[in-house]
């Protein structure tokens, strides 16, 4: 498990001056756990998120008895991309918890149907919700589409394989993970025949004239 240092905040620095100073203001909260107000360093943070991810236990330490959390939620800065608030929810001790895994694919470069086929990697479904014991939840889950050699062929969720006190729930088995799509027949465009303006602006005075002509000749055939 990831440990994370924290800080009791007691609201006489604010939120912006913590930010200012490196820190990023967090809050955590659980079943027997009232929500508490805390901050710890930026940089820190960083790391532990970087190799935890939102599905990893992380082990607050700092403020009273050590508490296995979960991040629940993340506040980013719309320009710089910084976490500027991060919510941890407190698992109870000897519970399973629920939480969204992300899918890692991997062995795209072996799969026939892409290397030889010319085909496209279609991902559809990122991540799986999953139950486990908080020691045994995985950071991420791999899924291998080296498999895919041809464009019939697909992986779904009953074919993923699971690290040992992990189970997935609420998801249909029969659902496509991935597969991959044949590629596109080029479309040759039909060449565009140009029209010369010119000429149908004398074939239209022409046939004016004509028809003038014949009006003309009708009158002095009338006239007699």
């Amino acid at each position: 498990m990831t440990s994370l240092d924290i800080t009791l905040r007691d609201g006489s620095v604010s939120a912006e001056a913590l930010r200012a100073s490196g820190k990023v203001p967090a809050v955590f909260y659980g079943p027997k756990d009232e929500a508490t107000s805390i901050f710890f360093d930026k940089l820190v943070f960083d790391k532990v998120f970087k190799q935890a991810g939102e599905s990893t236990v992380i082990t607050l330490k700092g403020v009273g008895e050590d508490r296995d959390t979960l991040i629940h939620d993340i506040d980013f800065h719309p320009v710089t991309g910084m976490p500027v608030h991060v919510d941890f929810y407190v698992m109870e001790k000897g519970k399973k918890v629920r939480t969204n895994v992300s899918l890692e694919f991997v062995g795209e470069a072996e799969a026939l149907a892409i290397k030889s086929l010319g085909g496209t990697l279609v991902k559809s479904i990122h991540e799986i919700e999953v139950e486990a014991m908080p020691k045994d939840l995985p950071h991420g889950i791999e899924i291998d589409v080296s498999i895919l050699d041809t464009f019939e062929k697909h992986i779904s969720i009953k074919d993923i394989k699971l690290p040992a006190g992990v189970e997935i729930v609420d998801m249909n088995p029969d659902d496509t993970v991935a597969s991959v799509s044949a590629p596109r027949e080029e479309v040759i465009d039909e060449p565009v025949v140009a029209i010369d303006m010119d000429a149908i602006g004398v074939s239209e005075e022409r046939g004016k004239k004509e028809e003038e002509g014949a009006e003309g000749a009708e009158g002095d055939a009338d006239a007699k």
